[in-house]
């Protein structure tokens, strides 16, 4: 948690030689034998009850105390997202990095007592490699990690995200200060430049230019020319099974501001806006209790490290509207009207937020500057693809074995992705389709997923990079339905401005209904090809433009599953009601009669022991007895 000298200190840091000073006094106040457990609070270990542990742990190493016996010191501590959310919650003790998951509340006396303590290893709760069935200790050993390269989510899991002491010792803050004291505006978009940054929004757009765009622009809004800049971080993450941001904003906040403040400098901004949406209390905590401590260590607000530079950051909550991820309806927002988007023929970097140049990047595009400028440009290009460099970050989800929080290389391939650090699809099955890009992304099949996963080669496959949701789908997933659940969010979350998207998305959604339910006609995938046209060409903004791609992918690829569901209205992945029949397995059916006595119709009959059968004529395909079985014996055919 927090300390008092973090909460309380003012103005303590003036020049990259005290931020140096303050750092090895972090150094020299560390006990050599100290013994840390650093367990996850991220979001997905939280929901499994990590809060919890970290109080018994703390309150285990409290009631130790000095009184262990020798002169080590133990100290708990909570960090952010690991990434191996499916096995969470995780749990690291240092030194040695152990790292156990699954841990439950019983097991915290245990491993204090045991690893802490004793220093051995709790084998139970170690992983367990599926392949050779070997347990291992540490991260490095885990296929889910040895294969990713981590840059924004490096300190992730290590440091405490309320402590800027833990930030500032590993070297938080440093590329502020290298960046204020020996750089000038225009060095710093030129490496910003070099190390070829696209925004991680989606859009991929050049980041340098968009920075020496608005740096260049006078403002060309009703408001007259007066100098002012603004900068925002969209942190309104609104993709179905997304959370990179979330995590990032989380785990290591001040890596976030640090970025902003380098890009405020670079651009001339002296005012940003970090806009969260409201579901994500905290990551507003975090980001809160930041910017508080950035403003106490001088790192924000007038004067910022000796250098004359003024700059300040206020959070405003988002209400949930996935079209405020635009940036101009994201704008609209901020400045207290309705979340709509406005037609681009006056980009926002020269007329933005209050009609002034402004500057929007996503969470993961700000978290990568401190690396950029610490680093270099030219080792942050070394990763990646030439068109797409650096890493990326994605939530990986769905019907794959590692669920989690990623960070690989750009142009790593989407087999490695799912094969190596996901562990493969679910319970054996075959992998079926991968969607990335968001509700607005595509559906990529098998065929692909030897794939370089970049901006342009997404594109090329007709999904996108989108912010960095990736969602795994097995051979039991529908991808009508698929692409009718997308179209349904999307009508839910149109803000209704424009015709093309307001009624284009309606009457697609509309005729994905009537093939799931089997009324489909072989002229609704021209209408919903016409449709789609007209939706990219008409739409006002990047939500109604990229709204077809679930359908367009998806008829691309798996064209002939529409063509079952009309011709012989059959569902192949036996997942549209109505569209398959349930059937008893002879063979496997042991005749105990639990299906027919839950069969809410009485559509099953059956001697006891013998093979039952189900009445198609009187079977409302309700699913009770596929749920009830306990052997399997009931098909979807």
């Amino acid at each position: 948690m927090a300390t008092a000298t973090e909460a309380t200190a003012k103005k303590i840091i003036h020049s990259l030689k005290e931020l140096e000073a303050y750092r090895n006094k972090l150094a020299k106040k560390e006990k050599k034998n100290t013994r840390i457990v650093r367990v996850c609070i991220g979001t997905g270990c939280a929901a499994k009850g990590s809060h919890r542990l970290y109080e018994l742990f703390c309150e285990a190493a409290e009631q130790t105390g000095s009184g262990n016996g020798s002169n080590v010191v133990i100290q708990a501590k909570h960090v952010g997202c690991h990434g191996l959310c499916e096995l969470g919650p995780i749990v690291v003790i240092d030194p040695g990095e152990i790292l156990y998951h699954s841990v439950e509340e019983p097991d915290v006396a245990e491993i204090f007592r045991e690893t802490v303590l004793g220093g051995r290893v709790v084998e139970r709760l170690l992983y367990q490699d599926p392949k050779t069935e070997k347990k291992v200790k540490t991260p490095a050993e885990i296929p889910f990690y040895n294969v990713q390269k981590r840059i924004v989510l490096k300190q992730n899991g290590h440091i405490d995200p309320t402590s800027i002491d833990d930030y500032i010792s590993v070297d938080g803050y440093s590329s502020l200060a290298k960046a204020l004291g020996s750089m000038e505006p225009e060095d710093i978009i030129d490496q910003v430049e070099q190390a070829g940054l696209r925004g991680r929004g989606g859009g991929g757009f050049p980041t340098a230019r968009k920075w020496r765009s608005c740096r260049e622009a006078e403002s060309t809004g009703e408001q007259p020319s007066d100098g002012t800049r603004y900068l925002i971080c969209n942190g309104d993450e609104g993709d179905p099974g997304a959370f990179m941001d979330r995590s990032v904003m989380e785990g290591n906040p001040h890596g976030v501001l640090e970025g902003m403040i380098i890009g405020a400098y670079a651009i001339g901004a002296s005012q940003g806006y970090i806009y969260v949406r409201n579901e994500y209390p905290l990551a507003v905590e975090h980001l809160k209790l930041a910017i508080d401590q950035a403003r106490n260590f001088g790192f924000l607000g007038h004067d910022i490290l000796g250098s004359g530079f003024t700059f300040d950051i206020r959070i405003n909550r988002g209400g949930g509207a996935f079209v405020c991820g635009e940036s101009t309806a994201l704008m609209a927002s901020l400045e207290g009207r309705t979340g709509e988007p406005r037609t681009k023929y006056i980009h926002t970097v020269e007329s933005g937020l209050n009609g002034r140049p402004t500057v929007l990047n996503n969470v993961e595009t700000w978290a990568n500057v401190p690396a950029i400028i610490g680093m270099g440009s030219s080792e942050f290009a070394s990763v990646g693809t030439e068109g797409s460099k650096g890493t990326k970050v994605f939530s990986l989800v769905g019907k794959i074995t590692n669920t989690g929080l990623v960070e690989v290389p750009m142009g790593i391939t989407l087999r490695r992705i799912i094969e190596e650090i996901g562990g493969g699809v679910k319970d054996g099955k075959a992998f079926k389709a991968v969607q990335t890009g968001g509700p607005s992304g595509g559906c990529i099949p098998a065929e692909h997923l030897d794939a370089a996963v970049d901006f342009d080669e997404l594109t090329r496959l007709g999904s996108m990079m989108g912010s960095g949701g990736m969602i795994v789908m097995d051979e039991d997933t529908c991808m009508v339905n698929v692409a009718k659940y997308f179209l349904g969010f999307l009508k839910s979350e149109s803000c209704g401005k424009c015709t093309p998207c307001r009624e284009g998305i309606a009457q697609m959604l509309a005729i994905l209904q009537r093939i799931t339910s089997g009324e489909g006609e072989p002229e609704d995938l021209d209408r919903l090809e016409i449709l789609a046209e007209l939706l990219m060409e008409g739409s006002l903004c990047a939500l109604g433009k990229t709204a077809a791609n679930p359908i367009l992918s998806t008829l691309k690829y798996f064209r002939g599953e529409y063509e079952e569901h009309i011709r012989n209205k059959h569902c192949p992945a036996r997942e549209c009601k109505g569209l398959f029949i349930y059937q008893i397995d002879p063979e496997t059916c042991t005749g105990c009669g639990i299906c027919r006595k839950n069969c809410p119709v009485e559509a099953i009959t059956g001697e006891r022991k013998q093979p039952h059968v189900i009445d198609q004529g009187i079977c409302t395909k309700c699913n009770t007895c596929f749920e009830k079985c306990p052997f399997g014996a009931i098909m979807k055919v």
